[in-house]
């Protein structure tokens, strides 16, 4: 049986799914085999049906563990984000989670975050991934959670981060209204590209396309070629 991401506790069976969710459930289900797609099946009823925390470690927070090895490194990131769905889990259980993991279980964590906390509450959770030297939590810190809530300085730092580990700068999500006229950040990347030549050291690609983003006129045109950021919005 195919399952859709499970709703709150108290919902009616009607509720509508999370789109984003319902279509990754719907991507994923599409390329596990049909064992893998059993396990994960009554492994997101297990985390519905019993959501909270039992003795040491929940039965939902054992099959995070086990994610990898049933459907295999490629989609234990997609099947860990529904079983956190499924289980409800709240700032503490994902911080609980994240301490207690795996880096790829905290890659997770990181990805479910926008999907599972409305407000800043796990907001230390984006902070500690990026005071990392793991690539991969530096990127999956810095998805819709993050740009939601993460404050200008450490998000410009954030960015700067990328820049010198190798992060491509596509993975920060809403870089270009966030960077768009940000002069602070254009004087840090400056900085950093002056600290770069030199050093007889060459300055990130993403760099000049970042800044190129800090202008004031980098909005996209709009129809007829005039700015989205003319005159007053709506």
């Amino acid at each position: 049986m195919n399952h859709h991401p499970h709703a709150p506790h108290g919902s009616t069976a009607n509720h509508p799914a999370e789109p984003a969710l319902a279509a990754l459930h719907a991507r994923l289900n599409t390329s596990l085999a049909p064992p893998a797609r059993a396990w994960l099946d009554q492994a997101l009823d297990e985390a519905a049906d019993h959501p909270g925390t039992h003795g040491p470690i929940s039965v939902w927070e054992l099959r995070i563990a086990e994610a990898g090895r049933r459907c295999g490194p490629e989609h234990a990131d997609a099947a860990r984000v529904l079983l956190l769905h499924a289980a409800r889990a709240d700032p503490n259980a994902l911080t609980r989670v994240y301490r207690q993991g795996t880096a790829a279980e905290r890659r997770a964590v990181l990805h479910a975050l926008p999907h599972l906390v409305p407000g800043p509450d796990a907001l230390p959770l984006v902070e500690d991934a990026l005071r990392t030297n793991d690539t991969r939590l530096v990127a999956a810190a810095l998805g819709p959670y993050a740009a939601r809530h993460l404050d200008a300085h450490t998000w410009r730092h954030a960015v700067l981060k990328c820049l010198f580990t190798g992060v491509p700068v596509d993975v920060v999500a809403d870089l270009v209204p966030r960077a768009r006229a940000d002069a602070e950040l254009a004087r840090m990347l400056g900085d950093y590209a002056r600290e770069r030549t030199a050093a007889d050291r060459p300055v990130p690609e993403d760099l000049h396309r970042v800044l190129a983003l800090t202008e004031p006129t980098a909005a996209p045109a709009g129809p007829c070629g005039t700015s989205r950021t003319s005159g007053k919005e709506s």
